[in-house]
């Protein structure tokens, strides 16, 4: 379900930069698992991802490159990845960069081309369309996550400040939404212990700085 524009911007990302650029179908490859196994629903769309997880590890094998998985700190933070499937790779750039953060670097980045009198590197729309994982028709991240600006927000108070959720509850959050994100962040513990290692930028980047039980029974009452 990658939409054309998608396709599109990523072509435009490769002739900007002069980077190679190629398309590997994986329909076929996808079709044969949802047949062969009856899947349907998120089995179905997460099996998309490991199907391209499959073609990156395997020209990286036979080209003797390296996967660099996508994920930034927000995504990794909620779960919001396939394991074995997005989160493939042998480094991970901005696993410690938040997605709001991961657009004002695009915009930055961009604004430095332009002072130079160069062509922004990064396709403009890449950086202004809705995030989707474009897993499903017309996916938005929105359908899952709450808005990035709020979502991140709340996670700084939690992951960075260790702050739970009483403390977000009394600093005004809707209770509902601060258990919603402490509970992803919770549940997704598992995802981030087989992620790929990745650049550090904050005081407490997942994994050594943050070290918690892959799961665990514990949960926070608030009076």
């Amino acid at each position: 379900y990658s939409s054309e524009h998608s396709r599109d911007d990523a072509a435009e990302l490769a002739k900007r930069t002069g980077l190679h650029f190629s398309v590997q179908p994986i329909a076929g490859m996808v079709g044969v698992f949802v047949e062969q196994l009856g899947l349907t629903g998120l089995a179905e769309e997460n099996v998309q991802a490991r199907c391209r997880g499959v073609v990156l590890m395997a020209l990286s094998n036979a080209d003797g490159h390296l996967v660099l998985a996508t994920g930034n700190k927000t995504e990794l933070a909620v779960g919001y990845s396939t394991i074995y499937g997005d989160a493939v790779g042998g480094f991970a750039p901005i696993k410690d960069v938040p997605k709001t953060l991961v657009w004002q670097l695009a915009r930055w980045r961009n604004e430095q081309a332009d002072r130079r009198g160069e062509t922004p590197p990064i396709p403009p729309s890449s950086i202004t369309k809705p995030p989707s994982a474009e897993l499903r028709p017309d996916q938005l991240d929105s359908d899952s996550l709450p808005d990035y600006e709020l979502l991140d927000e709340v996670l700084d108070h939690y992951v960075e400040a260790d702050r739970g959720v009483c403390d977000l509850i009394d600093a005004g959050y809707e209770p509902a939404l601060a258990e919603q994100i402490i509970r992803m962040v919770d549940h997704a513990e598992f995802k981030r212990r087989q992620y790929p290692p990745g650049t550090k930028i904050s005081f407490k980047a997942f994994g050594r700085d943050r070290r918690l039980p892959i799961t665990n029974a514990w949960r926070e009452h608030c009076p």
